[in-house]
């Protein structure tokens, strides 16, 4: 039995979402006045919830153990809350609610025959990542696209650990901010979804402690559920790229697979058919020399 306090993580979360919306947004007057807070007061939320203001200061002093359903959704509408923010309301409140059985799991790090063999069918670059955003497997076409970044030898990389800790990523990444603030966002939905994932927490200790950067964004609280986004890559082999990142989740695995995909007859399709084609030919002749490709 292993009882865990996420009472700090409550109090910035509701904080944080609280300072990010405006009177003028929620529908309320403000008649002029001078405000010392950003976005909205305690006494506010509680109004708009349908809830005491000492309630409402209560739950934000961290304490969402046995808050109901109802409470929950009325703060989640309050505060404006999107779909992940919502559900990690959820996951804060259930983690909430006394000692914890099992509370050591850790993130998978096996992939199955089966999903190996999905990754090499794809004909789109594809990796399998778990919670913690292990690579755990890749097809060739990521390889060839990550270049050195990805080695087959030196398995699993971690994504956030590359990142916020290897030089190299903000020039493969050419949006590094907007990828290193979704990378954070989706570990936080992470953390609240599984507060007892050890390796999880070992991975943002060590992150938090190591980097400045790292160490703001998980500041903020914010979360995201990383579903899709737009990617802008830049490959040692075929220069800058523009794909689309997508996620497919293995609920019953613990792991996501996510391919990046090009519109077909565009520069960035071009680009993969060429990289699709050097992949193969350096799987037949493992000693081929990498070729220049003319952007």
């Amino acid at each position: 039995m292993v009882t865990v306090s996420n009472k700090d993580d409550v109090r910035e979360f509701l904080t944080s979402r609280r300072a990010n919306v405006t009177p003028e947004q929620a529908g309320l007057p403000t008649f002029g006045d001078k405000r010392r807070v950003a976005g909205l007061r305690r006494e506010e939320v509680a109004l708009l919830a349908g809830v005491s203001a000492d309630y409402y200061t209560r739950l934000e002093r961290g304490n969402l153990s046995g808050v109901s359903d109802q409470v929950l959704d009325a703060l989640a509408q309050a505060l404006r809350l999107d779909d992940a923010e919502r559900a990690h309301l959820y996951d804060l409140a259930r983690a909430a609610t006394g000692p914890v059985r099992g509370s050591r799991r850790t993130a998978v790090s096996k992939v199955r025959p089966g999903i190996h063999r999905i990754l090499e069918s794809l004909t789109t670059p594809a990796y399998v990542r778990n919670a913690r955003t292990d690579i755990l497997a890749a097809n060739d076409l990521t390889f060839a696209l990550y270049g050195d970044i990805l080695d087959r030898d030196r398995m699993p990389l971690n994504l956030a650990k590359f990142l916020f800790l290897d030089q190299r990523a903000p020039t493969f990444f050419l949006d590094w901010e907007t990828v290193a603030d979704d990378s954070v966002a989706a570990l936080r939905v992470e953390a609240g979804h599984n507060p007892h994932d050890k390796s999880l927490t070992d991975l943002v200790g060590e992150l938090a402690t190591r980097s400045d950067e790292f160490r703001v964004r998980w500041a903020r609280h914010n979360v995201k559920h990383h579903r899709t986004a737009a990617k802008r890559l830049h490959s040692p082999l075929i220069g800058d790229i523009d794909l689309t990142g997508e996620a497919m989740e293995l609920p019953g695995d613990g792991l996501v697979i996510i391919t990046y995909t090009a519109e077909p007859g565009s520069p960035a399709g071009e680009a993969l058919r060429f990289l699709s084609s050097w992949a193969n030919r350096t799987a037949a002749q493992p000693q081929q020399a990498t070729p220049e490709y003319d952007t």
